[in-house]
């Protein structure tokens, strides 16, 4: 009868250890892949931060007196290089906020930029420009390619350590949910745009 017991105390401490250790292993795979796809996403922005100064060097030749919208956009330039943030703090609500905003803010100081090189019919002819203008345009795009993968590959994360049993497994090993990609303006962006060609 006692053999019986340890015995079965014995399967049941495999049994709970294979799940521990299928969960563990599956968190980490899972861990790296968010990893993997918010390096993208800074790689994006990087690639970005670094055509600003061109772009902010192509049109002071042409805009010289836009010095307000070209000051924007090299602060904004400057304040996203100041505020990093890496795959480790990925769980830190207010770190990804502040992350978030100065990427947003350097986005409105370049569609600023953009309107303004609009006036100038020379800029725009100008091939040096036009090489620029397609970079950030393509940047952006793989941006919100980027964007798209890394939230895909956070909500499968966080799905994944809110469910039994492997949230005792998380708790364990003190895995925190990541934190996903929303924007500041919600509310305005959710309506459609008035479209008037009659003005």
């Amino acid at each position: 009868m006692k053999s019986k017991s340890l015995l079965i105390i014995i399967v049941l401490l495999i049994i709970g250890a294979f799940i521990f250790f299928k969960d563990y292993n599956n968190i980490q795979n899972q861990d790296e892949a968010v990893v993997a796809s918010w390096s993208e996403v800074v790689n994006q922005y990087k690639r970005r931060a670094d055509l600003v100064p061109n772009l902010v060097n192509t049109v002071k030749g042409y805009a010289s007196h836009e010095k307000d919208v070209l000051t924007q956009v090299t602060d904004a330039r400057a304040k996203v290089g100041s505020v990093q943030i890496n795959a480790d703090q990925l769980s830190d609500p207010a770190l990804f906020s502040k992350f978030q905003q100065a990427q947003s803010e350097l986005s409105s100081a370049l569609s600023r930029l953009i309107a303004v090189s609009e006036n100038y019919p020379d800029l725009k002819a100008n091939t040096l420009y036009q090489d620029l203008m397609n970079q950030l345009e393509g940047t952006e795009n793989r941006i919100t390619v980027a964007r798209g993968r890394y939230i895909q590959t956070v909500q499968i994360f966080n799905s994944y350590i809110r469910k039994l049993p492997t949230k005792w497994v998380a708790d364990i090993i003190g895995q925190q949910p990541k934190q996903q990609f929303t924007v500041e303006n919600e509310q305005p962006i959710s309506n459609a745009p008035s479209v008037n060609f009659g003005q």
